[in-house]
C-alpha cells in the first residue's frame, strides 16, 4: 500500500523567523529530500554558510545576490540553479523575495521538532 500524500498548504502564519528579515516554511520531507519555502525582505544579507546538502534553489519572486567561492551572479523571478553541498555561500536580497530550495538529503536541523 503506497504511505499517505498529504497536501501542505503555504502558510505565512507558520513561517518559522531564523533570522530578523528571513521567514521559512518546511514544506514537505522524507529521508531523500526536503523542501523549504524562505521569504526574505529587501535588504536581508544571510550569514556566510556551508552545508553538506545539495540544495536547489528556485526564484518564485524577487531579485537575490549569490555568493559562492568562484564569485556572484544575480537571480531573479523564475530562474533556478544548484549549489553543490560543502561550499561556502551567501544570498542577500536585493527587493522581498520568495524562494523554494529543495535539499538532499533533508535537513535535520530544519526538519519540524519531534517529526525527523
Amino acid at each position: 500500500m503506497p504511505a499517505e500524500i498529504q497536501v501542505i498548504p503555504s502558510n505565512d502564519a507558520t513561517m518559522s523567523v531564523p533570522e530578523p528579515g528571513l521567514r521559512r516554511q518546511v514544506m514537505s520531507f522524507s529521508p531523500d529530500m526536503m523542501l523549504v519555502r524562505h521569504r526574505m525582505e529587501k535588504g536581508w544579507v544571510g550569514a556566510k554558510h556551508s552545508h553538506p546538502h545539495e540544495q536547489m534553489v528556485y526564484v518564485v519572486s524577487g531579485h537575490i545576490v549569490f555568493e559562492h567561492p568562484d564569485g556572484k551572479f544575480e537571480a531573479k523571478s523564475g530562474d533556478c540553479f544548484l549549489v553543490p553541498g560543502g561550499i561556502d555561500h551567501q544570498a542577500s536580497a536585493l527587493e522581498d523575495c520568495e524562494i523554494l530550495d529543495i535539499f538532499t538529503p533533508y535537513r535535520e536541523d530544519y526538519a519540524p521538532k519531534g517529526l525527523a
